[in-house]
């Protein structure tokens, strides 16, 4: 069913709905608890679709909230589902809107998301965000490069450079990269001026940049995403490299190469 009235701002609504409730007077867990079961999205996460129709409204503080039917959706932790603007409400409530029969929730990447800045399980600080995010600078896919074959050493040289370079010169840091186990040292410098930046974002913000660099491998190519000097697709491809070199070289299962790149591409 085609998302209807999606922009169009409803007053009154009535019962709240939590997707993932327990029947008539189960006793319901702790949110801990209940956030292990659920794991926010889990890979075998389904329900039944409960609902007809799809829309957003505007509510206090300018918050946009998600309705099913009349119901306003709601948190796992059993928060009011808010988001602060159209844009993110009408991605989520299209997400909610084009599921079929049985929701399946581990496809709802935007409803899991806002889920965990609202909710936020782990009570994670922005500091704890910014220190985990930099920590894959570490480790960062695209620092490290192999010795051999050399038809991959010349990829990652083609490939990756340029993507170093950039950021370097974008953000006037030395990152470097390295053949060792141990990675390259990552001066001091260059931390800071990435905390500084990362500092520059809200919880919001942190919440989703931290899912890319976790997906990617990378906290290099999710700023060149984020800045758009690379688009999603890029990113994904670079992210992959040796994967890729492999599949050129020796072929792939495609179906499931297929899918492995579209999940990530999402």
């Amino acid at each position: 069913m085609m998302l209807r009235n999606i922009c169009r701002y409803q007053r009154q609504f009535g019962q709240v709905i939590w997707p993932f409730s327990f029947p008539q007077g189960q006793h319901v867990p702790s949110l801990s608890t209940h956030l292990q079961k659920a794991k926010y999205a889990s890979a075998t996460t389904e329900r039944k679709k409960f609902y007809e129709n799809v829309s957003i409204s505007q509510g206090e503080g300018g918050l946009f909230e998600i309705n099913l039917d009349k119901r306003k959706l709601k948190t796992p932790g059993g928060k009011l589902f808010t988001v602060p603007n159209e844009a993110i409400a009408i991605a989520v409530a299209t997400e909610w809107d084009v599921q079929k029969d049985t929701l399946k929730f581990y496809t709802m990447h935007l409803t899991t998301l806002c889920n965990t800045a609202l909710d936020n399980p782990t009570q994670r600080t922005k500091e704890r965000m910014i220190s985990a995010a930099l920590k894959f600078l570490e480790t960062d896919t695209i620092c490290y490069r192999v010795e051999e074959p050399p038809g991959l050493v010349e990829l990652q040289g083609n490939e990756w450079d340029p993507v170093m370079n950039w950021i370097e010169q974008r953000y006037n840091v030395v990152i470097g990269s390295s053949s060792s186990i141990m990675g390259p040292q990552i001066p001091e410098e260059t931390k800071e001026t990435f905390q500084q930046h990362l500092n520059s974002y809200n919880l919001w913000s942190l919440t989703g940049l931290e899912y890319v660099i976790t997906q990617l491998k990378s906290l290099v190519l999710s700023f060149g995403l984020i800045d758009r000097h690379l688009s999603v697709e890029q990113a994904v491809v670079l992210s992959r490299l040796e994967e890729e070199y492999q599949i050129q070289r020796w072929g792939n299962v495609e179906w499931a190469h297929d899918y492995d790149m579209y999940e990530l591409q999402a």
